[in-house]
Formats: C-alpha cells, structure tokens, sequence
C-alpha cells in the first residue's frame, strides 16, 4: 500500500509567488472597533478540507453539513481534455498514484487521461474513513455544488499548462446552469494567480465576478482594477493600510474593489483579518473561523 500521506501547511495555503504590499501597507495589528465592513464571509478551502479530503465530494459534503454555502476549489485538465478538481499539478500527495500507476512518475494531472483519474482513491491518504472518494470532473463537481445549493470561489489553476482552459471552464459553467444571471450576480466568483487568465475570462464573461490572487503593489492595483472585482491575498502578507487600498477603488462593474483572504485556520488570525475589513475569509476550518466571527 502507498505511504497515508500528510497534507502540508505549504499545500494547503496553496503556491503562487507573491510581491509584498508597499511600505504604506506594512504589517500591523487592527485596533478594537476598527471593523468597517459587515461580517466577512466564510469560504471553506477546497471544502472543509481540515475534515474531508480536500477538493473531493466529501469535503463539500461536509462544508453543507457544518452549515457553510461558499466552497472554494481548483481546476486543471487531464490528457484527453477533461477538467478535474485537483490543487497540485501532480496526483501524488491526495490520490494512490503511485501504486497504481507506478511507472509514470512525476504524476502530472496533464499526462493522464479521464479514465485513468477516476480510478485513483481521493481519500484514503486523508483518513480511511474517505476510503473510495473519486477526483471529481467539474461536471461532477458543479452538480454537487448545485445539488447542494452552495456558491463557489473558482480558481483556474495552473492555467498556463492548459491553453484554452478558461473558454472551456467558462463552457461547462454554463451548460451546468452557473452563467445565468442569479449565479453570476451572488454565487460565483473565479480566481487565478495568472493575471493573464483573469483577463481572459473578464474578457470572454464580462459580468462575471473575478479575483486575482496574490499580494501585489499598491502602486499596480488601479491596473488589476479593470480586470479583477477581488485581489485575495495570503493574510500573513495583508495590513489595515493595504485593505484599505484595495476598497478605496472600483473595480471593472463599478463596485468597490474587494479582497479574500487566505488561508485562515485559527481564531487569532480570524479576528485579525476581520479587524482590518476583509470581504471574506478563505479556511480549511471554518467551523473555527465562524465561531471567531461570532465571539468577536
């Protein structure tokens, strides 16, 4: 049998490199009283991915199950031109893979066709519990959502690896019901750490909601406005100042720019976060985010 896997803090934040606010937006701790902006929401991360295995059925199961309706995930393509929910370009850390399949080391998401893909145990590295969960194809994926009567924070991920893969997201999106206008209005948003496929799909989908991730100079942010509704940052790299700076402008629908923060898995960070006026909160536990919230 494969080694159970641990998922790593690294993974879980997610990998993008990030370019540090400018001076204005140094590191600080809000004062008491300081949050300007509603409660923020709660998007479970990959699902509730500190209690299902991440970016499978199962962990948006349990993120409807605990009471959350925004889900966060992460798309890429297979050989044959599928789309699948998968967070690392390879299936080592979160399938059987290597047992298997072990002669086709490095693993990569793009050398395996569709079929292949739903054969891996998604689960199991996790918890024996989640023994037998699939990798879902967005198809899969979306019906769930749907199913569920959850909304949904998109990420395109890798896109530079898959040529196209926006036009064809943006094509099952709308076959599976989400381009209407009461999903575009309150239920989707889609993200990248590649501004190139932001703009791809502002461009392709104008109304749809879009965020670019990352932390990126204040000095950049009113170009990244024409194209981007949200700049969602890690929140170990956000201040009061740099929030601030993200809503003081609008973004390509005319609304004030907003930001998602990311990965927050503790109540400290939670309240921190909130103190400096994030839209929303991006989490592995958002059972714990929640209750944070809630104590203020």
């Amino acid at each position: 049998m494969y080694a159970r896997a641990a998922a790593t803090t690294a993974a879980l934040l997610g990998a993008g490199a990030l370019v540090l606010p400018t001076a204005t937006a140094s590191a600080q701790t809000p004062a008491p009283g300081t949050v300007k902006h509603d409660q923020p929401l709660v998007v479970a991360h990959r699902g509730a991915s500190a209690y299902a295995p991440e970016n499978t059925i199962a962990a948006i199961d349990k993120a409807r199950d605990m009471g959350f309706r925004w889900v966060e995930n992460d798309v890429q393509r297979t050989k044959d031109g599928e789309l699948v929910i998968m967070h690392d370009d390879t299936l080592k850390r979160t399938t059987n893979v290597e047992e298997l399949y072990p002669d086709r080391a490095p693993w990569k998401v793009k050398d395996f066709t569709a079929a292949e893909i739903a054969k891996l145990d998604a689960g199991s590295w996790f918890s024996e519990k989640y023994a037998g969960q699939r990798v879902p194809t967005l198809k899969q994926y979306m019906r769930r959502v749907s199913h569920n009567h959850q909304k949904l924070v998109f990420e395109f991920k890798k896109p530079e690896l898959y040529p196209g893969i926006e036009k064809q997201g943006l094509r099952i999106l709308r076959n599976e019901g989400w381009l209407d206008k009461h999903h575009v209005k309150s239920k989707l948003v889609i993200q990248s750490f590649s501004a190139d496929s932001v703009k791809t799909v502002h461009k392709l989908r104008p109304d749809v909601k879009t965020g670019f991730l990352g932390t990126h100079s204040v000095a950049d942010l009113p170009a990244y406005a024409r194209f981007a509704d949200q700049i969602n940052s890690t929140h170990t790299s956000i201040s009061a100042a740099y929030v601030s700076a993200i809503h003081a402008l609008r973004g390509p629908h005319g609304k004030p720019l907003e930001i998602f923060t990311w990965t927050v898995n503790d109540a400290p960070n939670a309240k921190r976060a909130a103190g400096f006026g994030v839209d929303g909160i991006i989490t592995n536990t958002p059972d714990v985010v929640r209750k944070a919230l809630r104590d203020g």
